[in-house]
């Protein structure tokens, strides 16, 4: 937390309310701070101070990071009014300013991440970064090494745009192929375009790996934790070092 923050905003950004409700919690005096009913949704909060609404301690949580293994029929954004988002499925979170980092289809599989952090996400999505996704991707067609020539030297999606060079490994080339992709970018629908100009249907895909951060394998779709110290920290000095 910065030095100082508005009561009524530190208990917005940690989601009990929304900052209008917020003041009207605080008017009834159900807010404390250090123990006092608060008074004024403007008073200053500092880091050392203890907020409780209800009784119940709200402790600021500046940044969340939450690695979810995305199910199909979700969709990747932080707000629809028609269809079930993925930052709904993260129950632990504390922050209502959560977003996913980037977007898998709704029909798409695998690791995403979710959090607040906007700087994090501006490095890992800015096309001058080129992060890798490592992809495994079930198709529908023998996958073959004309394919792999093409999706290395980039393949014309539009009249002006080439993807830029792309690794694709055969698994299994069969009439139904099992494979990875990696791409160094996000165009839309990127990978199953890719496969429709070499004349093959993508029937299943999932994201294993964006950057140096993994899909745990213990998470099942749907399922979702928080990011260890660890894995912040690789995503943070991956960007770093490509600054350097």
């Amino acid at each position: 937390m910065g030095e100082y923050l508005r009561l009524d905003k530190y208990l917005a950004d940690m989601g009990v309310g929304t900052r209008s409700e917020v003041k009207g919690y605080i008017r009834k005096g159900r807010v404390k701070v250090n123990g006092q009913v608060a008074k004024q949704p403007e008073c200053k909060i500092a880091s050392e101070d203890t907020v409780s609404f209800d009784e119940r301690c709200i402790s600021y949580i500046e940044t969340e990071y939450f690695m979810l293994n995305k199910p199909a029929g979700v969709v990747s954004a932080a707000r629809d009014k028609l269809a079930a988002t993925v930052v709904d499925l993260i129950e632990e979170g504390k922050r209502k300013d959560l977003f996913p980092v980037g977007r898998l289809d709704k029909d798409t599989e695998g690791l995403l991440l979710i959090t607040n952090d906007g700087d994090l996400a501006h490095r890992l999505l800015s096309p001058k970064k080129h992060v890798k996704k490592l992809y495994f991707a079930k198709v529908q067609g023998r996958v073959t090494l004309d394919d792999v020539k093409k999706f290395r030297e980039g393949i014309s999606l539009e009249e002006d745009f080439t993807t830029l060079p792309a690794e694709l490994e055969i698994l299994k080339a069969e009439e139904e192929s099992e494979v990875f992709v990696t791409i160094s970018e996000g165009k839309f629908h990127q990978i199953k375009r890719m496969f429709e100009a070499v004349g093959k249907e993508v029937l299943y895909l999932k994201r294993l790996k964006m950057g140096e951060l993994a899909l745990d394998e213990r998470l099942s779709p749907g399922e979702y934790r928080k990011l260890t110290r660890e894995e912040i920290e690789l995503l943070q000095n991956q960007q770093r070092n490509e600054q350097i």
